[in-house]
């Protein structure tokens, strides 16, 4: 099993696991400009690395092209993403974190645990095959579990189903939707769309009964909806 000391820097696997994001949510071509916003660094930074990245086998980048990791890339991604969904859901079930905080100790964590700990914690935990946000979990030889899922904000009036996963890049956006009661496992359905980018109308069915609601498009942008329900 590979430790922290023989795997890629910190920095090659931050990036390989943003790209794999980026490209696995299906939110349009991976460009230098989203990863660099993506990171919160300068578009010159992310094209240095890139170049490093398609050195080592990682990604396939072409000037001014899109950018989309290889199958080495790919794996190195799941392996990361892995050991950061796993680490998430044992802060939560284990340590009583909230789903808003557990992000940022997963960035540090994973880079520095050993691939026997983490098994420990899949071992401990039961397997499970998605994290406190609803993200799938790679399994220990790269797969991924693919589910139907599509953005709330796309979704047509009258359409609905069930909420399985959130983005979970932003703490705050976490926090309103817990204190709003909005979660995974909750049946929601697009009742109206406002003209102009204005909020969407939801009818929201959770052990309370039914509700109407207006969120804005900015939280619809986060909520994956299931149909298979």
């Amino acid at each position: 099993m590979a430790t922290a000391a023989n795997r890629p820097s910190t920095s090659v696997e931050d990036y390989v696991k943003v790209i794999y994001d980026l490209q696995e949510r299906g939110s349009g071509p991976v460009t230098i400009s989203r990863v660099a916003e993506r990171l919160a660094i300068s578009n010159s930074s992310v094209s240095g690395m890139l170049r490093k990245l398609g050195e080592l086998g990682l990604v396939d980048h072409q000037r001014y092209g899109d950018v989309r990791l290889t199958p080495t890339g790919d794996k190195v991604a799941l392996a990361v993403l892995r050991r950061h969904r796993l680490i998430e859901l044992y802060l939560v079930e284990a340590l009583g974190y909230s789903w808003d905080e557990v992000h940022d100790e997963a960035e540090i964590l994973e880079h520095v645990v050993s691939d026997r700990f983490v098994e420990r914690i899949a071992e401990r935990l039961g397997h499970p095959t998605v994290d406190p946000h609803g993200d799938p979990i790679p399994t220990s030889d790269g797969r991924i579990l693919a589910r139907e899922t599509r953005l709330l904000a796309r979704m047509e009036p009258g359409s609905g189903g069930v909420i399985v996963r959130v983005n979970d890049s932003d703490p705050a956006l976490l926090r309103y939707l817990a204190s709003q009661r909005i979660g995974i496992g909750m049946r929601v359905e697009l009742v109206e769309r406002q003209p102009f980018g204005g909020p969407l109308v939801v009818r929201l069915e959770s052990e309370e009964g039914q509700q109407e609601r207006s969120i804005g498009l900015g939280v619809a942008e986060a909520l994956w909806i299931s149909t298979d329900h």
